[in-house]
């Protein structure tokens, strides 16, 4: 029997230490399954989420797909919406405070992440729960209670933290009771294991240590990388431009994921997708043996994403839309790319910037004899409203790839 349970273990191990920046401690967690498995009981595994914007992109996705690994495996999922702690805001990574948010915006963000949410999740196998449930009853002695468990020295170890003070950036004390809060939401649940972005870190720590300090079992505590953006360099973000959002159009997902580094195929692969680990493991070595072509690699992480999204279906049809645009146009495959953040440009100026014309004159001329192609049609217009991945093409040799920021 107990041989039976290490192997159990030993797999289920396996599967979720894919794609994890850090277990903490991972012993601990091997207990636990251990546990879990002999007595039969799932482990509580615990996601908080504050609804401060509505619209989820693939890098929120990191930390669901790791969730749905745990139901797949199944365990218990719990999802917290932080209607309270939202109205707080997370000070994670900030420099400033953070604008609180109502009542209204708090309930509006959270049906629409729910909406999202379970298009990775199995909506059966998850239970949600809003963290108003035990933190609006709490009165004034509970919260000098659940204070006096952590010290300002702990909390001024927090990167953001310890930054502002030290800079004379003002901190609220409303602040330093959100990670407070948020580790009180794990001893309402007992959770076992809470799970966040590697900027979650101390938030998932705090949790730990108040666990102990009401008298239960510690949580373990699991950080997943922060995925970086179509621009390969800094992390997924709206504001940024360079996201993938869940609801987007399947071809502006494609074209978006076409444009992402190849370095970085197979950690998009490990982190947002369920294709098999050893699957991925053929792909990156047939990649660096020149075996495969990146680009048809791509082509299948682009085809997964939006399987998951809209369907099977949706993403041949973005594929055979996209090879039809890009491959049947004799567009080349390695072309350089520029960033850029206007929503519409002047044609003429912009190819005389980039090299592709001599002057903005020149460059009026080129669209006037229909040397100018936009995506492999030819286009005469002087402005044009930019799109993600759109090839801009002069003669018959020059093209440039537009990013948008």
């Amino acid at each position: 029997m107990s041989k039976n349970v290490d192997v159990k273990v030993n797999e289920q191990m396996q599967l979720i230490r894919r794609g994890v920046a850090e277990i903490i401690p991972e012993e601990e967690l091997k207990q636990k399954l251990y546990r879990s498995i002999k007595e039969n009981r799932p482990l509580r595994v615990k996601l908080g989420l504050d609804p401060t914007a509505p619209d989820i992109h693939l890098g929120h996705t990191v930390v669901l797909n790791k969730l749905r690994q745990f139901q797949d495996l199944g365990h218990e999922v719990h999802l917290i919406i932080g209607d309270f702690t939202g109205r707080i805001g997370d000070p994670s990574g900030k420099s400033e405070t953070r604008k609180q948010l109502t009542e209204e915006e708090v309930q509006v963000n959270a049906a629409t992440y729910q909406e999202q949410i379970f298009k990775v999740l199995d909506r059966d196998k998850t239970i949600i729960h809003f963290n108003s449930e035990w933190l609006m009853p709490l009165n004034l002695v509970d919260v000098l209670n659940l204070t006096g468990k952590y010290t300002v020295a702990r909390m001024l170890e927090r990167d953001d933290f310890e930054k502002r003070y030290k800079e004379g950036l003002p901190i609220g004390i409303h602040e330093f009771l959100y990670p407070l809060m948020q580790g009180y939401d794990s001893v309402a649940l007992k959770a076992d294991v809470e799970m966040g972005g590697t900027d979650q870190k101390f938030n998932l720590l705090v949790g730990r240590n108040l666990l102990k300090e009401y008298g239960m079992e510690p949580q373990i505590a699991l950080t997943m990388p922060i995925l970086e953006g179509t621009d390969g360099i800094q992390k997924m973000s709206k504001s940024l431009g360079n996201y993938i959002g869940v609801n987007e159009d399947p071809n502006e997902m494609f074209g978006k994921t076409m444009s992402i580094p190849d370095e970085l195929i197979t950690r998009y692969f490990e982190l947002v997708t369920m294709v098999a680990q050893d699957e991925i493991d053929n792909m990156q070595k047939a990649m660096q043996e020149g075996t495969a072509n990146p680009r048809d690699i791509k082509m299948r992480l682009a085809r997964e994403i939006i399987a998951i999204y809209h369907s099977q279906e949706e993403a041949q049809k973005a594929q055979e839309r996209f090879q039809l645009v890009f491959s049947q146009r004799d567009i080349p495959e390695d072309i350089p790319e520029v960033t850029v953040k206007e929503k519409e440009l002047w044609l003429p100026k912009f190819l005389h910037e980039q090299g592709m014309v001599d002057s903005t004159s020149d460059g009026r001329r080129m669209l006037k004899q229909g040397a100018v192609k936009i995506n492999g049609e030819k286009y005469e217009e002087e402005n044009i409203k930019t799109e993600n991945a759109m090839v801009v093409q002069v003669g018959k040799r020059k093209f440039i790839r537009l990013l948008l920021k």
